[in-house]
């Protein structure tokens, strides 16, 4: 990898790029969107008392002023302890299976939305909302996170192109709501820049669809290639409870006689691990600098349907096991 040093030495932040299933889908946010961000280029470094000095930090992607500007004039205590507000927009297009399981496509508009205030870190994760509770200082080379989450879970709600699946009728929008947590830590493998990461995401339907949960631990990495190339990886589990499995995934008798499917009770029987991941995701800057301006953003995701979600007649009739999803776009941050 090429080396950095150099290039971040004057640079407090530099542009953060994601690639996280931009928002549009009718498809579940959890298990339909690409699930994971590119670790943020930030703050690399030890802490310094002066705004040019350089670290890297997860999630962080403002522009140090300073750059093009001498500094002006004291700052806050806040500026000094806090790493610096943010914010980023990014729309494109995303392909998606037609619900979770399906052989069938569908291709849409896509947004995403980051960004930081006073230290709390928020941002869009397909249809759901997150917020960092952990105050982000600058410097750090480990980032822990906590905060609340909510979902819309929009999984066979339209769009089905399956005769058969859709015979069995719609299913309506779930509200979710839950916990987001993980851990984060910079300078692990390549160099004193790339990021790990362990998250995890539990979610409890409160609006009385499927009653039931989802918990999704995710594993990713990133790493900069060069001052305007940044790439990252992930792995992921779903988990589902009894509940989620009846409501999506199992055919009573009325549904399979509408269908021609046959009877299947065996996904809310319990509570079973039902789909992994893996994803890969890039960004290119169009200003030859990550820190600014407009970045070039894009991913793919494979998962697999397992167990009893995988034998379903919904997946292993009318569907596959085996569902891809991708996405691109142009990011910008101000």
């Amino acid at each position: 990898m090429p080396d950095l040093t150099s290039f971040f030495r004057f640079a407090a932040v530099p542009f953060a790029a994601s690639v996280a299933a931009f928002a549009a889908a009718p498809a579940s946010a959890q298990d339909m969107a690409l699930p994971y961000d590119l670790p943020a280029i930030a703050d690399a470094g030890p802490a310094a008392e002066t705004d040019e000095s350089v670290r890297f930090m997860q999630d962080s992607g403002d522009i140090d002023e300073n750059i093009l500007l001498p500094a002006q004039g004291p700052h806050s205590e806040d500026d000094r302890k806090y790493a610096r507000d943010y914010f980023a927009i990014a729309g494109g297009v995303i392909t998606v299976p037609s619900y979770n399981g399906s052989d069938e496509r569908n291709i849409l508009p896509a947004f995403y939305f980051r960004g930081r205030f006073k230290g709390f870190a928020f941002s869009t994760r397909g249809t759901n909302f997150q917020v960092d509770l952990i105050r982000q200082k600058r410097g750090q080379k480990t980032d822990i996170k906590f905060g609340p989450i909510i979902n819309l879970r929009s999984d066979r709600t339209g769009r089905i192109k399956d005769a058969q699946v859709e015979a069995l009728g719609d299913r309506k929008l779930a509200v979710e709501a839950g916990i987001s947590a993980g851990i984060t830590h910079t300078g692990i493998v390549t160099s004193g820049y790339d990021q790990v990461g362990l998250r995890v995401v539990a979610l409890k339907d409160i609006s009385g669809r499927h009653g039931s949960w989802v918990v999704s631990p995710t594993v990713d990495y990133g790493t900069p290639l060069s001052k305007r190339a940044f790439i990252g990886v992930s792995a992921s589990m779903n988990i589902y409870g009894k509940g989620f499995g009846r409501y999506y995934f199992d055919v009573d008798p009325i549904g399979s006689a509408a269908s021609g499917l046959p009877v299947y009770s065996a996904a809310g029987r319990k509570a079973t691990f039902g789909k992994y991941t893996f994803g890969v995701a890039g960004a290119y800057a169009l200003s030859g600098d990550l820190r600014k301006g407009f970045v070039l953003i894009g991913g793919a995701q494979y998962g697999r349907m397992t167990g009893r979600y995988g034998d379903s007649p919904i997946v292993s009739i009318a569907g596959s096991r085996d569902q891809w999803l991708a996405g691109g776009g142009v990011a910008y941050q101000f």
